[in-house]
């Protein structure tokens, strides 16, 4: 048996649950049916129904809100070292079902068990990560003045809501969980409907760790009503969300209200930008892996590259090549590199680019194909002779899809590159180390890699500027967001106090 032949096997035996049972909401440690009925999930791979799922409303909202609440005070205040142990109870929960997790991410999502496999263990390795910060997480600073011995401390904002993407929903969920209950907050998550498999498992897995009933909820549903919701309720005290630039300008809105602290990682359409003198190799590795892989679905993909005219011709032969011979199979194959796209929505809106390239004047240089019927696949694709006026250089398609335009200087590059609403990341390959520092001292974006694909590394800050969002995740900076800073002044003596109306 192979092991593709396994791994469906494998996949039919946890499908067969959901199949019975559903996915019910979670509400305070007991599984709660949606008032507003329920809604179907079905697999982008052949569009089959995978199962119904619980559809939320504002009423579920409410009570998971209000759970959240009742719980915060118990899990604030709940000795560090016992919630650092729950936490790495749950990464170890994560670790020992990792395979269940990329299987049902897999066939909800179209994603590869090439990189699914990797995104459930990192999962996991956020949960330890924020589980090593949990007892400093309050500290604070000593800040002497004359008068007065100041202290800084931080503690949890409260109940917090979190609004997750399709796009690796497993790994992204803990990447905004794991710190929010590290700081010490209590959480309603709303995953996105067209994947909810694997926040049912995450869930589950954190209530057999020892977290208690009511610190994580789970409500699905959709974001007219479930979503917003949550972004109205006055006990949400914060919403870390993931996902389109418009949909975050909604999430501001909704929350204004109630003053709601918002985290907003949205959309991007980055740049990564070839010089002559760059390891044309290893920038041509870097350029296919960072929008083909993850179908292309992803925040920080390098979907507009700029190519220096002196190479373009051999760099263009060489990146259509190498794309031309991508595998484009089922996601539960360990051979095939890009799946199929999450929903018809999705497939519909990336594919409408192939006409809009044409009609633009762009070149269809390698794909640009519907592959077969069953599924939501298309091959991977690249537009040529472009320009950055065109659409496909300026909307976020998010998909297999690569825009190429060429450049002659550093400073038309660089005005290029900028010339955009966006500005998550940024990839520069050259080997002038002058030059490096020049660029990107002056590119608008929130993180930058020179000569590398995006390496996360946990402690650094993650997030981006202008359309892009505000905030940012990693290390302290997600407790800057999760808890408030408190200030507390201790008069080391009797210093001179005005006296008003003294007689």
């Amino acid at each position: 048996m192979t092991a593709f032949d396994t791994n469906l096997e494998k996949l039919e035996t946890l499908l067969a649950r959901f199949r019975t049972d559903g996915i019910p909401n979670r509400i305070a440690g007991g599984d709660v049916a949606g008032s507003g009925g329920v809604f179907q999930t079905r697999s982008p791979v052949d569009k089959s129904l995978i199962c119904d799922v619980a559809r939320g409303t504002a009423a579920d909202i409410d009570a998971a809100a209000n759970a959240a609440s009742e719980a915060f005070v118990t899990w604030r205040d709940m000795p560090a070292l016992e919630r650092k142990r729950i936490l790495i109870r749950v990464a170890e929960g994560i670790e020992a079902r990792a395979e269940e997790i990329a299987l049902c991410e897999c066939w909800d999502t179209g994603q590869t068990i090439k990189f699914m496999s990797k995104a459930a263990l990192r999962g996991a390795e956020n949960f330890r990560y924020f589980a090593d910060q949990v007892v400093q997480a309050r500290d604070g600073q000593s800040l002497q003045s004359p008068t007065l011995m100041n202290i800084t401390s931080r503690v949890p904002i409260g109940p917090v809501g979190v609004i997750t993407p399709w796009n690796t929903p497993f790994m992204l969920s803990t990447w905004k969980i794991a710190p929010a209950l590290a700081a010490g907050c209590t959480v309603v998550h709303k995953p996105a409907e067209a994947s909810p498999l694997t926040a049912r498992l995450l869930v589950e897995i954190a209530e057999e760790a020892g977290l208690p009933a009511g610190v994580l909820n789970t409500v699905n549903g959709f974001g007219d009503d479930a979503g917003r919701a949550l972004c109205e309720h006055p006990k949400i005290k914060a919403i870390a969300f993931v996902g389109e630039s418009s949909t975050g300008s909604l999430i501001t809105k909704q929350g204004a209200d109630t003053l709601k602290r918002n985290h907003l990682e949205l959309g991007g359409k980055n740049p990564v930008i070839v010089f002559d003198d760059a390891d044309l190799e290893r920038a041509l590795d870097a350029v296919i892996f960072m929008i083909f892989s993850i179908n292309g679905e992803r925040c920080t993909s390098s979907s507009r590259l700029f190519v220096q005219d002196t190479i373009r011709e051999e760099f263009e032969a060489r990146l259509v090549a190498r794309v031309e011979a991508i595998k484009v199979g089922h996601p539960l194959d360990p051979a095939t590199e890009i799946g199929p796209l999450v929903s018809e929505e999705h497939f519909a809106k990336v594919t409408s680019y192939f006409d809009i390239a044409r009609t633009d004047g762009a070149t269809i240089a390698a794909g640009g194909e519907v592959v077969g019927s069953e599924g939501y696949f298309i091959r991977p694709t690249v537009f040529t002779n472009a320009t950055n006026e065109m659409r496909v250089a300026r909307e976020e398609i998010f998909g297999p899809v690569l825009t190429s335009i060429p450049f002659s200087t550093e400073e038309e590059a660089l005005a290029m590159a900028n010339d955009t609403d966006y500005g998550l990341t940024g990839y520069l390959w050259t080997n002038d180390l002058t030059r490096a520092l020049r660029f990107t001292d002056k590119l608008e974006a929130g993180m930058i890699w020179v000569n590398s694909e995006n390496v996360r590394h946990l402690p650094t800050p993650f997030g981006g500027v202008k359309s892009s969002g505000i905030g940012r995740d990693g290390g302290d900076f997600s407790f800057d967001f999760y808890m408030e800073q408190k200030h507390v002044g201790f008069a080391t003596g009797q210093h001179k106090i005005t006296k008003l109306g003294a007689l």
